[in-house]
């Protein structure tokens, strides 16, 4: 029954698809002719179909993997150079009326502080986040009608656009709410919204329902055709993830890959971001009674056999995975990362709300944002606050058509300097600062074009006499 271009979960997600694709990858995992023909198939930059890379994330031999890796650190340098976009989540409410297994908001814990955020609480924690430096938000909120209603997101979009401070402003408010309406979905888009992300935590239906004994998210096949309905909505940015340990990972990898599959043959968009968070520790939540836990090698290829699989696609990481692991997948794929991430309701501008037990899960990286950039540049990264392709309509298939051409580096390098300067004006510690216009100094000379090399160096000077929010 596996047809991508059908809009039944259960037929773009195949399950026996899956499991044929699992058989075959195992049986040629050793198959080095057909590994050397997908990796030539990879290096023409127009990505990997699921039963070829799920070879090559099957693939334990040692050449070929570290060819894998390789190959998937140049893609990343091809498609994204050395950028990584910064964002911060930003928790409105945990109040929930689902009873999701690996997600300490579940109805029935009553241990969790409950905590819903009024406008004037969203100002304050708006405000401090700015005062960190941040551009770009993900909402995030529980899945409850009467206390976290569409109409409250809406207002808090709202609020968030409107809060000036000082020199701070958000720019890009993506929203990772739970699926919806296709009515609601426009609303959501009319309001302004960048990505529309939803993690399927599983793609396995059977483990699906299992994890999800009740509220509306028990629904299997309403929360995998969530996508199609944003799209039909309007919105046309997406966003993909799987929490991985909760299913056999090789499972979700080929499934996350047909979900991508399935939109490119419907919408001709593929997913604009794919996040891959592991299953982590929370109030009352032991990541070890899931049996299905990665390891740091199995993650890292992971997010290298994706990398070659959808070149064009953003991938995010967040502070869930520790500073050692963060820095081993930079290379390999990933572009966005968060900093200073507070998975508490209102932990931001009241940082002992952490101590609440309103979190989501346990913060890996701990480092504040000023750390993170610092440690981003001595890497030889550019940190980037760059919202400038929402905000000038490069959006769904005219953001894809320039990212797989390559030609978007040549907004979204400059883009990236402007907004670091911006951050070193405004927010930076004295070595972060020092490190940043050193680092400037030496990226403007590989602006390749010389006419936008010398309107990003007039705009540099203007940021540095206060000038803000330049972009091409």
């Amino acid at each position: 029954m596996y047809d991508p271009k059908s809009m039944k979960a259960t037929e773009f997600i195949d399950h026996f698809e899956v499991l044929d694709t699992l058989e075959y990858a195992r049986k040629n995992s050793s198959n080095v002719p057909l590994i050397n023909s997908i990796l030539e198939k990879a290096r023409l930059r127009q990505g990997l179909n699921h039963r070829e890379a799920a070879v090559l994330l099957d693939c334990e031999l040692p050449e070929k993997n570290e060819e894998i890796f390789n190959l998937a650190r140049q893609i990343k340098q091809d498609f994204y150079g050395n950028r990584i976009v910064m964002f911060a989540p930003l928790y409105l409410s945990n109040y929930c009326i689902n009873s999701c297994l690996y997600c300490p908001y579940h109805q029935k814990n009553k241990h969790i502080a409950r905590k819903k955020l009024s406008q004037q609480d969203i100002i304050r924690e708006v405000t401090a986040l700015q005062d960190m430096g941040h551009k770009r938000l993900a909402l995030e909120a529980g899945e409850h009608p009467k206390m976290n209603p569409l109409e409250y997101i809406l207002e808090s979009i709202q609020t968030i656009y409107s809060i000036k401070h000082r020199n701070g402003a958000i720019r890009r408010v993506n929203v990772n709410i739970a699926a919806t309406t296709v009515d609601d979905y426009r609303r959501l888009k009319e309001a302004g919204i960048g990505t529309y992300i939803l993690f399927q935590e599983t793609y396995h239906k059977k483990s699906y329902e299992e994890l999800h004994p009740a509220g509306p998210k028990h629904d299997y096949s309403w929360h995998t055709e969530a996508m199609d309905r944003a799209m039909e909505g309007g919105i046309d940015d997406v966003g993909l993830g799987v929490l991985f340990g909760l299913e056999l990972f090789r499972y979700e990898f080929a499934a996350l890959l047909m979900h991508g599959e399935h939109l490119e043959a419907v919408h001709g968009v593929g997913p604009h971001t794919i996040s891959v968070p592991r299953v982590r520790a929370a109030d009352d939540i032991d990541p070890d009674q899931f049996a299905n836990g990665i390891s740091d090698d199995q993650f890292a290829k992971i997010v290298a056999c994706i990398r070659l699989s959808v070149p064009y696609t953003g991938m995010i990481v967040s502070t869930r995975e520790s500073k050692d692991c963060r820095e081993r997948v930079l290379d390999l794929g990933i572009s966005q990362i968060s900093g200073g991430s507070r998975t508490s309701v209102g932990g931001y501008y009241e940082p002992e709300a952490q101590d609440e037990d309103s979190r989501q899960f346990e913060v890996s990286d701990n480092r504040s944002l000023d750390e993170v950039i610092n440690w981003l540049m001595k890497l030889g990264h550019i940190p980037s606050f760059c919202t400038a392709c929402y905000r000038e309509g490069r959006t769904g298939d005219r953001f894809m058509a320039l990212c797989k051409s390559g030609k978007i580096l040549n907004c979204c390098h400059p883009n990236a300097l402007m907004t670091l300067k911006e951050y070193i004006m405004d927010y930076a510690s004295p070595t972060t600062a020092d490190l940043g216009n050193a680092l400037i100094d030496e990226e403007i000379d590989h602006v390749p074009n010389l006419k936008i090399r010398s309107l990003v160096a007039e705009h540099l000077k203007a940021i540095q006499h206060g000038a803000r929010d330049f972009r091409l």
